[in-house]
């Protein structure tokens, strides 16, 4: 028995109820199941669509007066947000910030476009496969998988057409023909309705009946029945007439309806369960409708004979909002979409169909979808639009204490993921954390935008800004967070001669420069200029580059780089931010979207880093740098090789360290020669990633007192390449792309791939170097262009001297003009053996007959004739290379070439310029010729060692004095002159 002095156990305080900023933050933020949805159109197709469509049914003249709607004017202030544009544009100005997204982050923007949604059940029936993507392609954007909304009417359509794909007139005049056609015209139609039925990927069927002969439709399956018989004779005549396979005659129509509930109807498990939904387009649609007969009261003695199939009445049944309601209201399988007026609608008007709605509809019948077709944006708006109005009319309601902030949170999660997760058996679960109370200010009703940091996601839609965004904030301040202890910031670009400048920049004064969406100013003729600064006819004085740092490249510097510091690429825009054509990695990039989003082919690529490490000589007697091993052959560890492993390693552990992996590294044929297999990457993050590992391999070797070394031929018998494989998914067109591009223009891209005149030393048949013939072979080491398997390609005419922007520019550029010719088959063949091997008549049946360039002049020779590649050319090298002056220009341009296509950007050990200068000089001496002379230089004879241990007593000598020759250019470099590092 409990004292007086028995301390008495309080109970618990009873539990905080919801407010209404944990309402707004639900509204704000909860997944979606977007019920009712199309697929987006293939970016081959989007011009096919008028953009302002999406805001309007209006087609024709009538389109042309959507920009006055009000659904139009308050859409177009929305997507200047989505966009990023000024508060104050107009129209046009909204549609190139759209254009700009497409072209340089289509992506990103199709990211935004779905944000928040988690699941989507896509009716495919709206436009063929040829225009659309299909749908599962938009699993990439959504937490679930996407499931189908089968339309019966397509199903129908589809099998007709195969069914007549060879009938004729003919046909018609025998006895028969007719039945057996219906007989197997619904015995397939049944079987493909059977089929999806068992389809776990498909979540229902749907009837656009109310398009085609209104929703006046006959209840009576057995009457329905025997009216088809002459209309499918007259629907069957047509279209074996005209080709038309569209059904819309009513008793047709109405028997695939109906034949389609009696199949859903039947062999269901169990006496209360219910079959998969059927979805009726109701009300708002464009003028094909009937508007009366658009009304969904017609459906009702459908909906009483079938009471074991949902109905949803999709779009709102708008302006017949009521009478669908009614039919939610008092039908337990029928439920009520509030789909399509969003953003087809005013606010006002959204507002009023929500609260008719709402009337008698219980919160558990209410379906929401997007209708999102064709463009991504659509969904955007839909989701945006709807959020901000169902949330307007709940506060309402709460503040008029028609609810509590608990039941509009509950109405809440039903209708934008509840009621589709159970009605059409998804079974998905939502990782959602909800908004603590703790979180929350004291005033209830005084609502105050929540600080970000309180939230477990950012707020969906922020204001928009007032002037263009031009960095991503979020993950610049991500970086910096990771990293704070970096004072300074390597901002990097590559000029045309491939040299990568480069600009120290303090960590403030980036931080200013990105906050304020600043750049950098550089003067234009800075990118006409040699390693040294010397003065080239390109360079153009007047004029001014911005160089703007690309985040997505934001890397942490390597653990050996005296700064604490991190490094970043940039692209080139002129005064108004705009891209310029003369930037190489904003051209590749072109490129790449072009062919991932214009023709729906995802890219990677992988490159091999082959190098050789050099030592210094103790003594300078010619001799100024030797191999780092010299028992040494391709896959070996030999002692020597073994007692550089910490050094690798080291490379290795520091390029894994600011994420740069590196899928195995190993010894190549050179003395002193290693390889570096960098992993399958998207292009231009593989280039990115190329440059900044042969960097930190350059830079790690410097420590150990080494110089590394990319040059094609640095010592004879040692030969550098830089192979790049590439891959495309799907694989369909990659003999198009390859052998109908790329290998059809592959002398000229050797300009841009092998542009040195040491380039072409490496090069030889018979040594695994590519070959000298213009030829591809499936694994054939032989061929400058090996297929790995389908799909995957290795392009074999490349080395480190290569500005590889430039480079797999050409090669994509070519690729892509492959695939729009799209040549079912070539004269090139697959070919299985080595063709130097081969007689001429033997290669002509592989369609072998032409030589790769043996020199840098007959490649550009290559180069200036292919009038397709130079289109690709930045304006400033086309003029200089092919201008008025190029007569007078040539000899100069050809030791341009020689001398400055050394990327010194992508870490390349070249010649100093001065050393190049003088042999450039001496040889114009040598062949009578002055600088500005017009007689073509003579390439410099290939290299003897180049042809590794045949006749090696024999050429001794002229190999020694090859031997000294190389050491001699590489001596040079730290004798007075800039070095030229990797």
């Amino acid at each position: 028995m409990a004292t007086q002095d028995t301390v008495e156990m309080a109970s618990p305080p009873p539990p905080a109820k919801p407010t209404l900023e944990q309402l707004r933050y639900i509204v704000n933020n909860y997944p979606i199941i977007d019920n009712h949805a199309h697929n987006l159109l293939l970016p081959t197709h989007i011009d096919t669509v008028p953009f302002e469509s999406i805001t309007s049914e209006a087609q024709g003249r009538a389109l042309r007066d959507t920009f006055k709607s009000l659904s139009h004017l308050r859409a177009a202030r929305q997507l200047r947000q989505l966009y990023e544009c000024p508060e104050d544009a107009n129209w046009d100005e909204v549609l190139e910030q759209r254009t700009e997204w497409l072209r340089t982050n289509p992506e990103m923007l199709l990211q935004r476009c779905f944000q928040g949604v988690h699941a989507l059940l896509i009716d495919d029936g709206l436009a063929g496969p040829e225009r659309v993507h299909t749908y599962e392609w938009h699993d990439r954007y959504t937490k679930a998988p996407t499931k189908r909304i089968v339309r019966i009417e397509t199903v129908a359509e589809r099998l007709m057409e195969s069914i007549l794909r060879d009938a004729s007139e003919r046909d018609l005049d025998e006895s028969g023909y007719l039945t057996d056609l219906w007989v197997t015209f619904t015995e397939e139609f049944e079987r493909e309705i059977q089929e999806n039925i068992q389809d776990f990927n498909v979540a229902g069927f749907k009837s656009v009946i109310c398009y085609r002969t209104g929703l006046d439709i006959e209840p009576d399956y057995e009457q329905a029945a025997r009216d088809v018989g002459t209309p499918f004779e007259r629907y069957v005549e047509r279209a074996i007439r005209k080709r038309k396979f569209r059904i819309e005659r009513k008793a047709l129509n109405d028997y695939l309806v109906l034949r389609t509930l009696e199949i859903l109807s039947e062999r269901l498990p169990r006496d209360a369960s219910l079959s998969k939904p059927i979805q009726f387009h109701t009300g708002l649609g464009d003028n094909d409708i009937s508007l009366l007969q658009s009304n969904p009261a017609y459906l009702q003695p459908l909906v009483e004979n079938y009471s074991r199939v949902p109905f949803v009445l999709l779009h709102s049944a708008y302006p017949y909002t009521r009478e669908a309601g009614y039919l939610a209201s008092v039908y337990k399988h029928v439920y009520l979409d509030v789909g399509e007026v969003f953003p087809m609608v005013s606010r006002d008007g959204q507002m009023t169909i929500l609260r008719h709605c709402l009337e008698i509809v219980p919160g558990s019948k209410l379906l929401y979808s997007s209708d999102g077709h064709f463009f991504a944006e659509t969904y955007w708006l839909a989701n945006k639009q709807f959020r901000q109005v169902w949330l307007d009319l709940l506060v309402e309601y709460v503040q008029k204490e028609d609810i509590t902030p608990h039941q509009a949170i509950a109405l809440s999660k039903d209708i934008l993921f509840n009621n589709s997760n159970t009605l059409y058996g998804l079974n998905y679960q939502t990782n959602f954390k909800e908004l603590e109370l703790s979180e929350i200010a004291p005033q209830a009703l005084a609502w105050h935008p929540p600080k970000a940091e309180t939230l477990s996601q950012p707020p969906l839609f922020p204001p928009p800004p007032t002037t263009p965004k031009v960095y991503n904030d979020e993950l610049f301040e991500s970086f910096i967070q990771e990293h704070a202890d970096i004072k300074f910031v390597y901002v990097q670009w590559m000029d045309f001669m491939a040299t990568m400048r480069v600009r120290m920049v303090p960590i403030k004064e980036f931080k200013r420069l990105i906050k304020e969406g600043g750049r950098l100013g550089i003067s234009q003729g800075n990118t006409g200029t040699l390693q040294n600064d010397g003065i080239t006819p390109v360079v153009n004085p007047v004029g001014q580059i911005y160089v703007e740092p690309d985040l997505r490249t934001l890397r942490r510097t390597h653990k050996k780089d005296p700064l604490p510091s991190a490094t970043v690429l940039c692209f080139w825009r002129d005064e108004d931010g705009k891209p310029i054509r003369e930037c190489p990695r904003g051209n590749l990039e072109t490129l790449i979207n072009d062919i991932q989003y214009n023709h729906g082919i995802s890219m990677h690529c992988g490159f091999e880093i082959e190098v050789t490490f050099l030592s210094r000589t103790a003594d300078d007697k010619g001799e100024s740098y030797t191999p780092l091993t010299q028992t040494h052959a391709w896959g070996t560890l030999t002692p020597e090789q073994w007692l550089k492993l910490p050094l690798l390693a080291e490379i290795a552990t520091c390029l894994e360290e600011i994420g740069i992996d590196v899928q195995q590294f190993h010894a190549e044929s050179g003395a002193g020669q290693f390889e570096f297999v960098l992993p399958p990457l998207p292009p231009l993050v593989a280039v990115d990633t190329l440059i900044q590992a042969r960097q930190v391999i350059a830079q790690v070797a410097a420590t150990h007192g080494l110089r590394a070394t990319l040059h094609p031929q640095p010592f004879p018998g040692i030969g550098t390449a830089a192979h790049a494989h590439i891959s495309l998914n799907p694989p369909n067109n990659d003999l198009q792309f390859f052998v109908g591009g790329v290998l059809k223009h592959l002398p000229a891209i050797c300009a841009f791939a092998m542009p040195e005149y040491e380039s072409y030393g490496r090069v030889v048949d018979d040594h695994w170097t590519g070959g000298t013939w213009v030829a591809w072979g499936t694994q054939n080491r032989e061929t400058p262009l090996r297929r790995v398997q389908d799909g995957r390609w290795e392009v074999r005419c490349l080395d480190g001297f290569a500005n590889m922007y430039l480079a797999l520019g050409a090669v994509l550029a070519v690729g892509l003009l492959g695939m729009k010719e799209n040549e079912p088959e070539f004269a090139e063949k697959d070919l299985p053996v080595n063709p130097s091997t081969l007689s001429d008549e033997q290669r002509k049946l592989y369609g072998v007959r032409e030589k790769m360039p043996l020199a840098i002049d007959e490649a550009l020779l290559s180069l200036e004739k292919d009038d397709v590649l130079r289109e690709i050319w930045p304006e400033v090298l086309r003029t200089c290379e092919f201008g008025d002056q190029r007569t007078q220009l040539r000899p100069f341009i050809a030791n341009i070439w020689r001398t400055c296509w050394s990327d010194q950007g992508a870490n390349i050990l070249n010649d100093s310029f001065a050393t190049a200068i003088a042999i450039s000089f001496e040889q114009a001496a040598a062949t009578n010729l002055t600088v500005t002379g017009t007689k073509k230089p003579q390439p410099p004879k290939k290299d003897n060692g180049a042809k590794k241990d045949k006749g090696a007593d024999k050429d001794k000598r002229k190999g020694k004095e090859a031997m000294n020759f190389s050491t001699k250019k590489l001596s040079s470099m730290s004798s007075g002159s800039k070095e030229k590092d990797f």
